[in-house]
This record gives structure tokens, sequence and C-alpha cells, in this order.
């Protein structure tokens, strides 16, 4: 997506226990202790000195087809534009293969050799993730470089990540609440802050790379990478958190395919800002909150760059979001406005049923998309 966003970030949340949204990404962690920085990293380096230094676990291709049981369909925990995320297994102590089920579980991602992410991008992340440690960022314990293959070797999320609780519709699973979506938020968003940071510069890529629907319009069209291309990126990200709708889908009706193109009109009005929040969890917010939950996402989202907050500034307003939502925690929204509500969902639902009986005459389907539009 953005220069950040390709190193793995990793949000504040009970979801998970451990660690592992990059928005390519690590979406849903719990933080923990002090961030610990490393000294300014002098860039460029040689792919020789960036290794070397990197004081990660330097895997053979064998020890990780082993761990992950020969990189069985069943051991995918999802796909990106880097390629397929595999479930394994390997000794805690001595860190090689281990049988399914015993030792420390490890997330185990492959490059596509056919993607559109490729060695340096790999080495990237390895430059980043190496180096710098911090409660928001997952950690990546070693790697593997022989021959044409290229892994990166992961701590195990063991909740799943943020659009797995997301998107779910499945009835057995409660959606993911108001309160768990804001947290999540924070956390990836001190984790972008992080790597912002004077210490934690990014290099300046001009390969166009990353999800549809997610990157910045300035970095689509020159391929060049800011730290205001990442928020614009954590703004679509944050956009689909307050909609429970994906960035991009073509299942939609057409002019709501861009999540961001449908939903922008909506964002800053008392009256239409109920219709894009997700319905399901309607009842567990403040009209005020969602105005300013809706307002920042906006504010990310702007064309020119420079209008857009810097990260530092996100997180503030997502901390006093929170905390003004522990000040009215069980305060029910206006009855007026959930009356209004109601009654522009019942007028949407019988135009959709109208709208269904005439589709029904002549059916036209739409192909789901074969990728989720967050990278794993």
């Amino acid at each position: 997506m953005g220069s950040c966003f390709s190193a793995r970030i990793k949000a504040e949340s009970p979801l998970h226990n451990g660690a592992n949204s990059r928005y390519g990404s690590k979406n849903g962690e719990e933080m923990g202790g002090s961030s610990s920085r490393v000294s300014s990293m002098s860039m460029p380096r040689t792919e020789g000195e960036i290794l070397q230094s990197s004081n990660l676990k330097s895997f053979n291709f064998s020890e990780l087809r082993t761990a992950t049981r020969n990189f069985r369909p069943d051991s995918v925990l999802g796909e990106g534009g880097f390629g397929c995320v595999f479930k394994g297994w390997i000794d805690e102590n001595s860190l090689t293969a281990a049988k399914p089920g015993t030792g420390l579980v490890i997330a185990v991602k492959r490059l596509n050799q056919e993607g559109f992410q490729g060695h340096q991008e790999w080495l990237a992340e390895i430059n980043y993730l190496g180096q710098l440690h911090h409660p928001n960022l997952v950690k990546l314990i070693g790697y593997c470089l022989e021959d044409d293959h290229r892994l990166l070797v992961y701590e195990f999320m063991p909740k799943g990540s943020l659009e797995n609780h997301l998107f779910r519709r499945n009835s057995y699973f409660q959606p993911l609440s108001w309160n768990l979506r804001m947290k999540v938020a924070l956390g990836a968003a001190k984790g972008l802050a992080f790597l912002h940071s004077d210490e934690a510069k990014s290099h300046v890529s001009t390969r166009v790379m990353g999800t549809y629907g997610y990157a910045a319009p300035e970095y689509m069209a020159t391929g060049h990478l800011t730290a205001r291309s990442d928020v614009y990126s954590f703004g679509v990200v944050l956009l689909e958190m307050l909609t429970g709708k994906r960035a991009m889908d073509k299942n939609r009706p057409s002019r709501e395919h861009s999540l961001v193109d449908w939903a922008k009109p909506y964002l800053t009005s008392k009256r239409k800002i109920l219709h894009v929040m997700d319905s399901r969890i309607e009842s567990q917010y403040t009209l005020d909150a969602a105005l300013k939950a809706a307002y920042l996402a906006l504010q990310c989202l702007s064309i020119e760059p420079k209008l857009r907050p810097n990260m530092n500034a996100v997180v503030k307003a997502l901390e006093q979001l929170q905390d003004s939502g522990r000040d009215h925690k069980g305060a029910p929204r206006n009855s007026s406005v959930l009356n209004s509500h109601q009654h522009s969902r019942n007028a949407h639902k019988h135009q959709a049923k109208n709208a269904n009986d005439l589709g029904n005459r002549n059916t036209i389907s739409y192909p789901r998309p074969a990728a989720s539009p967050l990278c794993t």
C-alpha cells in the first residue's frame, strides 16, 4: 500500500494474544510494554549488510517446507500481493522444523515469483522489521533466501486478521464491536506513527505496488511514496471499520464498487452518516462518535496529500475518541436520529425488494474477487 504499510502493522486489541493488518498487515494484536526503537538506520545499504545485521534466523527452504507440511493448501492462512501465507511449526529453542501442533506456531509468507512484489520488497521488509521493535509491529523471526525462493517467517496471529473479524457474515460469529474497532484503529495508528518517526525514516520507492483500493492517488499516478501515502491507506481501512464494507467489491452496485468514492459524500452529514455506518453495530456508538471517526477518515482520504493529518495527529484524535466513548459508555443515541435511521433503512429495503423483483427476471451475477483486499 504505502511506504510503511508494507512493514506489517499490528493493532491494540484483545482480539489477539501475541503478535501479528500489514495493512499488508497485522491488524489486531494486544499492546504490551514500551516501544523499543533502534538507532537511525543509514540507507541505502547493500543486501549483504541488511541480511547480516538483521539478527534474524536464516532458514533453509527445506526447513520451512517441513515446518509447513510441504506448503499444503490447508495450511494457507491468507493471500496478498506478496504471495501466500502458510501456517507452520518450529521448535521454540532451536527454531528448527517441528511436528504440527508442537513448538512455536509461525506464519510463513512465500513470495509469488509471478506476483507484483519481488526481491526488493522482500529485502525492504527484512530491513525494517529486522531492526525495528514496537508493540504494534509484528515480530519477524527469520527469512529464507535460497535459489529463487524468498520467504519471510513471522510470529503467528492466533485469532486471525482484522479482515476475518470485520467481514465475515456467519451467523455463528458476533460482529466486531465498535469499541474493538476503535482499539484496532488506534493500535494500527500507533504502529504507523512509530514507522514515520525520525528513527525509522522510510525509503522512497518508485515502483507502484499494493492492493487496488488502498493506495493514495498520487502514489498510483507517480509511484512516489511518502508518509502521507500511508495516511491515505490508513483512512481506507478506518472507513472499512466504520462501514463493515470492503474497500473494493464488484458485487456491490456499480456506484458502490469503490468504498471511498461511494462513502465520501456521507461522511460529514449528521443526516447521512448513519446510512454508511455498519448496521450490525448501530446501537454501540453515539452519533457524535460516529461523526468524529468519519471526519477523521475523511481527512486521511484528502486528495491533496498536504491536507492529510500526520499519524501522530491521527493517534491523538483516536485517543480522544476513546476517552469520550468511556465518558458516555452505554449512552444511547438520540432517539429521533435512531428512528429516522430505521425509517430510512426500511425505505431502502423496500426499494431493494422492488429492484430484486425486477432483477429476478434478468439475473446478473458478478464474479467474487479472487483474493482478499487486505494483504495478510
